[in-house]
């Protein structure tokens, strides 16, 4: 589609300066959901940008074949969770966020909108229930799929110096 605007093949509403392409007819890899993700928020609108603007407590249900993987899970006050934007628009490389004047490519984004929507927050453990884990600092929709579990380590996870040029020059070319 062109960077006009307008709605893709799938029906899916672009803004102006937005942008998607054809997906490849087969997938190249599959994964196991390995659980589900209880938010309070049913609709998009209503969802945080990021996990770090709500205070919300939410739930992590892990399905019963992968509990044993949850040992010792406990140690680390911190997760990082990987989930699955299953109700994002996986056809746009380039995107119009509402904030900026112009677009944006999709992989210079945290938008859910991606070819793979492959979402993650890191959140702090507030309480391990068996299979079921109590979270804080999710930004994600009511029954969201669950891809994996990894601890934090800010020993090497955090990166103080990133920066990420806002204004969306960069130095890469269109």
């Amino acid at each position: 589609m062109s960077d006009e605007g307008g709605t893709s093949e799938d029906g899916l509403e672009c803004r102006p300066g937005e942008e998607t392409v054809a997906l490849p007819v087969a997938f190249d890899a599959g994964l196991y959901f390995i659980g589900r993700i209880s938010t309070p928020w049913t609709r998009r609108a209503d969802c945080p940008k990021n996990g770090r603007q709500t205070d919300a407590v939410c739930t992590v249900r892990v399905d019963p074949a992968f509990v044993p993987a949850l040992q010792n899970v406990e140690g680390a006050t911190h997760l990082i969770l990987l989930y699955w934007m299953d109700r994002a628009a996986r056809n746009l490389v380039r995107q119009r966020p509402r904030h900026a004047d112009g677009s944006r490519g999709t992989f210079s984004l945290r938008s859910p909108a991606r070819p793979n929507p492959v979402a993650l927050s890191v959140v702090e453990l507030i309480r391990r229930d068996g299979g079921t884990l109590q979270v804080r600092g999710l930004d994600c929709l009511d029954g969201t799929p669950l891809v994996d579990i990894k601890p934090y380590y800010a020993s090497t996870d955090s990166r103080p110096e990133a920066l990420v040029d806002r204004s969306g020059r960069g130095s890469g070319s269109a």
